[in-house]
């Protein structure tokens, strides 16, 4: 179990651990000659029981704050230590506010300094606690009436928390691990030592893991050896504090800062933009603007950044909505983790919240669909909110972001009824069967409308189908689609057309007589058909006519345009293509000239025949020579001839 102080400077915390444990705090030279608690201070100790107690002593002065936060995340329990002779001072309602914030499930209060007060004094001090506590999370919490310096209460307060010890479950969760560094030194013989507590999973020594800093660059490390509260260990979970000898290529503690983050691969996810349900304090000085400048704390990390209102343009004292956390640097957040707003100043506690998506979009942050899905987020979990996240996903959600994002490994999911999962080219994606139908209607409503609107051509490509009809979806997710529909014969291809299987485009009366005059003069011209405007010459007609039957022709598959106005029928580029596959055999290497010399043409003819060939796939160019494609299915064809 993890215990961690708060409180007022002075109101005896470091001298209560001392009583509890045994040990004295403030061992920094700065901290005993001014008598009080500037940085955080991690003690140990076994209280008569079987399970070794883990204490953080936290700063109470209001100028290191920042310290107490780098060291309340992912405690069991607080002790709220509150002088019986001052009573509730500043820091006491500032780090009561951000324990809540903070979501820190259990509170005691300790009444401190016992001996210096009569029973009137201490009554009255009582009394001013619970009508602190009596209106937010810890209206029940306990009190524990003591004196460190006498040990009057002390034994009661060592036995009730072996008590709770044995009621909190020490078993890992089965998440990924995660850990905020709050320390980093080298320990002679050993190397760089990182401590935190464990705020999800297990770890083991020869672990690998990745050391992320706040510019989102990481270093993969491996666990040399462990500690988990103070004591040796192979394996260490969540819940715990945690010493891990890292080794890295060139790691140095002197690079390690507080609030790096220690996590596996699965969980890598630098973003500086956080989406999550906020709560501005009661006791707010003013109302949070939009855009307002603000310094972050999550874990042991702290960031300044800014907070966009999505719903609203203020939000008064003890309201909440929904916001996003707008970063100058990187964090590692999963949904869940837990946040504090401070003023620029770094002064005054504003408020704090609850992630719900570790990496926000930068647009349409405030549509109704986004407000939507992060409605479902804030109020439950991955199943809880899956329903809603997929029926607004036209491209789906992908397994691995989705484990990334909430840190729930994807055997422990319960997918809601209705779930699709389908293989794209970037990875599996998880759909809701009615959005996918939906999908699914409306590419055959494009392809219908494409064919009413252009009835002479055979259909679009691809991506042309992709842009008229569904321009929403990712090119990976729209060729799982169009490759459903294509294996269930939905749609129909004729080389890159797309089309319905009844479509077909045919020539009309005049188109076709009009063909049977050109085609002979295309047959006759072989390697060197006639242009556009000498077919119209020849046979006296309108060169437009002539240029759009042939456009359609090519359309149909039945000539190749090489160039404008430049149209030659598929038996001759078939001849072609053996020109340059007979040329090339040996090497594998053809030349222009090469080429050129075995057709009798013009260079530049040639060098736009042998371009075509490039776009057709049976060659590929490699500086001034060119390389027949093996597996071209053209060349293939010609060579089993």
């Amino acid at each position: 179990m993890i215990i961690a102080t708060a409180g007022h400077i002075d109101h005896g915390k470091t001298a209560l651990l001392e009583a509890l444990t045994g040990h004295s705090g403030d061992t920094r030279r700065e901290e005993q000659e001014r008598g009080i608690t500037i940085d955080l201070g991690y003690r140990y100790a076994d209280l008569g029981g079987a399970v070794t107690l883990g204490f953080i002593d936290v700063p109470g002065h209001e100028r290191f704050v920042h310290n107490m936060l780098a060291g309340a995340a992912g405690v069991d329990l607080a002790l709220l230590v509150v002088a019986a002779d001052d009573g509730v001072m500043p820091q006491t309602r500032e780090h009561l506010a951000i324990l809540a914030l903070l979501g820190i499930a259990r509170l005691w209060v300790v009444l401190s300094k016992c001996d210096r007060v009569d029973a009137q004094r201490q009554a009255a001090a009582t009394a001013e606690i619970k009508a602190l506590l009596a209106t937010g999370p810890y209206a029940q919490a306990p009190c524990f009436a003591l004196s460190s310096l006498t040990g009057y209460g002390v034994s009661h307060l060592r036995d009730a928390l072996l008590a709770e010890a044995r009621t909190i479950a020490q078993d890992a969760d089965k998440n990924h691990f995660r850990l905020s560094v709050d320390r980093a030194f080298s320990v002679s013989g050993a190397g760089t030592v990182v401590t935190g507590t464990a705020l999800s999973g297990r770890i083991s020594v020869d672990d690998n893991l990745l050391l992320v800093d706040s510019s989102g660059a990481y270093q993969k490390v491996r666990v040399r050896g462990l500690h988990a509260q103070n004591h040796t260990a192979e394996t260490a979970q969540a819940g715990q504090r945690v010493a891990l000898n890292l080794a890295g290529d060139r790691l140095k503690a002197q690079q390690i800062q507080r609030g790096n983050w220690l996590l596996p691969q699965a969980l890598l996810n630098p973003s500086r933009r956080l989406d999550i349900h906020l709560n501005v304090l009661a006791d707010a000085a003013r109302a949070l603007e939009h855009w307002t400048p603000v310094h972050v704390h999550l874990g042991a990390q702290r960031l300044t950044g800014r907070v966009a209102l999505l719903e609203e343009t203020r939000l008064a004292p003890g309201s909440s909505g929904l916001a996003q956390l707008v970063l100058d640097s990187h964090t590692q957040a999963v949904y869940g983790d837990r946040v504090v707003l401070r003023d620029q100043s770094a002064w005054h506690t504003l408020g704090g919240g609850i992630v719900l998506d570790p990496s926000a979009p930068t647009r349409q942050r405030r549509t109704a669909t986004r407000l939507t899905q992060l409605h479902a987020l804030a109020q439950g979990g991955l199943e809880g909110a899956l329903p809603t996240l997929l029926s607004t996903a036209d491209n789906g959600l992908a397994p691995e972001s989705l484990e990334r994002h909430f840190n729930r490994p994807q055997h422990s999911w319960h997918l809601p009824q209705g779930t699709l999962s389908k293989n794209t080219a970037s990875g599996p994606r998880l759909f809701d069967a009615a959005l996918w139908q939906q999908h699914r209607s409306t590419l055959l409503e494009a392809l219908t409308r494409f064919h009413q609107e252009q009835p002479d051509e055979p259909g679009p490509d691809r991506s042309r189908l992709r842009r008229y009809g569904l321009p929403f979806l990712e090119p990976a997710v729209f060729s799982a689609l169009l490759d459903e529909a294509l294996s269930e014969t939905c749609i129909a291809a004729s080389g890159p057309w797309l089309h319905l299987p009844e479509h077909q485009v045919r020539l009309s009366d005049a188109e076709n007589a009009l063909k049977a005059r050109l085609w002979p003069h295309l047959e006759a011209g072989g390697i060197n058909p006639p242009w556009v405007r000498d077919l119209a010459r020849l046979e006296n007609c309108d060169e437009n006519q002539v240029r759009a039957l042939l456009l359609k022709l090519a359309r149909l598959g039945q000539l190749h345009q090489v160039v404008r106005d430049l149209f030659y029928p598929e038996p001759t580029i078939e001849k072609l293509a053996q020109c340059a596959i007979t040329l090339a055999e040996g090497d594998n290497q053809l030349e222009v000239v090469e080429f050129r010399d075995a057709l009798g043409l013009g260079r530049k003819r040639c060098v736009q025949l042998l371009e075509y060939l490039d776009r057709l796939g049976v060659t590929r160019r490699f500086g001034n020579q060119r390389r027949v494609r093996e597996e071209s299915s053209l060349v293939l064809r010609i060579k089993t001839r």
